[in-house]
Order: structure tokens, then C-alpha cells, then sequence
């Protein structure tokens, strides 16, 4: 169990206030493999893919997810088979007895066309595509990438999905802010979602919309529902596409622009954003929520502001006092990138996080 920190000295301290088979097999497989515990109100669904050299990196991911959330969370983890048993017995030494289920899936496309949808940019990136149709019964999901770090609680962006209007069945974050920068506006050969496209790393999905939805599409002038545009989409575009699956979501959303709730820069907070100077305004005012550390980041010394963050999470023990263990050594680490374009802002990498670990043990405290 976490321990507490009493709410004195956390006020003294900080100073604030109280406050895979044929079609047939793989629909059986889709369905063998979906199943909940409870409600899907009464819980949050976060879903993630990992293959390759991605365990790490994806248990890092989970963790940032636990130590903040509030209301209990399902994983779906999506994983190549070799990978289950070092996730279960990763998952089961986490001390949130409750709060924390999960479910291991296989990775497991239509077997006519598996091999091409598995190496579509990066190896099995494109099962997200397959989500809605493998967990038929989960209303509403949060696909993240495996090099994603949550910096305040999933519930914050969870409930975005409150926010939908009656046309909107997903939300994700603009590629870029700054159009000088954009790829897409610079470089697509295929259509994509406004001015500078959009980052599907961050993906919050209601699902049943989804499902029953029916696309616009440059293909047929029937409209078609997202199980019968997939292929569709890859047999047109595959020549013409960079990063696979979210490519394809951009011509989607080109098509349906009306179906796509946007949310701001600092929920998918990217090297982009810094590199070339910080472009994402409302993160230097609020600091980021989410950070995606793209481009291989977390593991060499390109972006250490960005590295920094993921180690302090990664080496961070359940249980510890989140202000000594993680927030301290991380600015301390942060102070010494300041000579890099991200180092210069590093404040924005610890504001949020400051606010979360303050309203955490706020939390505990009311829970006595």
C-alpha cells in the first residue's frame, strides 16, 4: 500500500493551499477474448499494443497510469505471445488490489490480409485499427502507444467523452501547432485531418459509435462502417502512406471531420513540440498531462528533458513518497538539460506533474 504523507508537512514542504485463421476464426477469437468484470460506466479502459523490444517501455506507460488515477482502471494489453508471461507477472506484483484489472490478448488480425496489416509501419501498430471490433463489448476506450507517460489522471481525459456532441465518436491532438513544421501539410500524398493533420498516439474512442457509424469515403459513394473501410482504405492509399494506421485515420477524418472531438497539444505532448522551440501554448500555461516521447526518446541522449521523465517513472517505487522519490531527482535531472531546446522549458514537464502528486495526496487525506 502507498504510504501517506501527512497533509502538514505536505503543506509546509510545498507551501499550498488545504484544498490470428480465417474471417470466422477471427471473429470467434474477437469474442472469446472479450469479457469485463464489471460495468463499463464503472470503470476506465485503457488499451495498449506491444511488440518487440516494447515491455519496458509499456509497463512504464502502465505505471504512469496507476499511481495517478482515481477511479479503477481495465488494461487491454495487446501483445505478441512471448511477452504474456513476463506482463503477468510484471501486473500482478502491482499494489492496487482493485483498482487494477487486466486482460492479455493475442495479436490477431483477418488472416487474409495478417502479414500486411502486422508490418504496416511499425510491427503490429495497426491492431488499434482492430479494436472496436475485437472488444465488441467495451463502450468506450483510451488507445495509447507504448511510449506514452501520463502526468495527471486518465480520469481528466476520460472525461472528454462527456464532451462528444452528438456526431463526435472520437478525440485525438493535432500532428503539429506550428504549420512552418507540419508534416502532413508538407509532405501527405493522401488526404488528412485539417491543417496540420492529427497524432493518433492518444487515442480516446467511444467505441459503440464507432461500430455503428457509417464513413463518408473517395472509395464508393455508399457510405461504409469502419469494419467493411479498413482494407478498403489500405488497398488505395498503401503506396502513398508514411505511418501506417494513422495515416489511414487521417483520411477517415478527412472524409468525416464532423466525427472528431479535438483536444489541445498538452495531452499529446510530443519532441515536436520542443525541439524547434516550445510551440504548444497551452502547455507553458498549464503544463503537459501527457507525454510522448516518439522518436525513440526515452532511450538514447537526443532529448534528455525527455528521458529524464521516463526514468524517474520507470525507477519510481510504488508505495514512496512521490515528492522525495520522483518529483525532487526529477527536477534535479531536468536542471541539467537546459542547454537543449526541451531543457529550456523544463518547468512544463514538472507543473502538471507538481499538481497531480499536491492533488493526490489531497485526496489521501480526505480518505482518513
Amino acid at each position: 500500500r502507498c504510504k501517506d504523507l501527512s497533509v502538514s508537512f505536505w503543506n509546509s514542504y510545498w507551501m499550498l493551499p488545504s484544498d490470428v485463421c480465417g474471417m470466422n476464426c477471427f471473429w470467434e477469437a474477437a469474442f472469446r477474448y472479450d469479457y469485463m468484470k464489471t460495468h463499463p460506466s464503472e470503470k476506465m479502459h485503457l488499451a495498449v499494443v506491444a511488440c518487440g523490444e516494447r515491455l519496458e517501455e509499456t509497463v512504464t506507460m502502465l505505471r504512469s497510469a496507476v499511481i495517478f488515477s482515481i477511479k479503477p482502471l481495465h488494461f487491454h494489453i495487446f501483445a505478441e505471445d512471448q511477452l504474456h508471461e513476463s506482463f503477468k507477472d510484471i501486473l500482478e506484483e502491482f499494489p492496487y488490489e482493485g483498482k487494477v484489472n487486466y486482460t492479455l490478448y493475442p495479436i490477431t488480425f483477418p488472416s487474409e490480409s495478417a502479414a500486411e496489416w502486422k508490418k504496416l509501419f511499425k510491427p503490429c501498430a495497426s491492431q488499434r485499427l482492430f479494436l472496436p471490433l475485437i472488444l465488441k463489448n467495451v463502450d468506450s476506450l483510451l488507445y495509447v502507444d507504448t511510449d506514452i507517460l501520463f502526468l495527471r489522471p486518465i480520469d481528466d481525459i476520460w472525461s472528454f467523452l462527456g464532451k462528444f456532441n452528438s456526431t463526435q465518436i472520437a478525440a485525438m491532438a493535432p500532428e503539429h501547432e506550428e504549420p512552418r513544421i507540419g508534416w502532413y501539410n508538407r509532405f501527405a500524398r493522401h488526404p488528412y485531418y485539417g491543417v496540420t493533420g492529427i497524432n493518433s498516439g492518444v487515442m480516446l474512442m467511444n467505441m459503440t459509435r464507432i461500430r455503428r457509424k457509417y464513413f463518408k469515403n473517395d472509395m464508393t459513394p455508399v457510405r461504409l462502417q469502419w469494419r467493411e473501410i479498413l482494407m478498403p482504405l489500405l488497398k488505395k492509399y498503401k503506396l502513398n502512406i508514411t505511418w501506417g494506421d494513422q495515416d489511414l485515420l487521417n483520411i477517415m477524418f478527412f472524409h468525416n471531420p464532423e466525427s472528431l472531438y479535438v483536444f489541445p497539444c498538452q495531452w499529446n505532448y510530443r519532441p515536436d513540440h520542443c525541439i524547434y522551440g516550445s510551440n504548444c501554448k497551452a502547455a507553458e500555461e498549464e503544463g503537459i498531462f501527457i507525454l510522448h516521447g516518439n522518436r525513440g526518446v526515452y532511450h538514447d541522449d537526443k532529448q534528455p528533458t525527455f528521458r529524464a521523465v521516463y526514468e524517474a517513472i520507470k525507477n519510481y517505487s510504488f508505495g514512496d513518497d512521490l515528492v522525495h522519490s520522483l518529483l525532487q531527482p526529477l527536477e534535479r535531472e531536468l536542471q541539467k538539460t537546459t542547454h537543449t531546446y526541451c531543457g529550456r522549458v523544463y518547468n512544463v514537464f514538472i507543473k502538471q506533474l507538481t499538481k497531480s502528486i499536491r492533488d493526490l495526496y489531497a485526496r489521501r487525506s480526505k480518505g482518513r
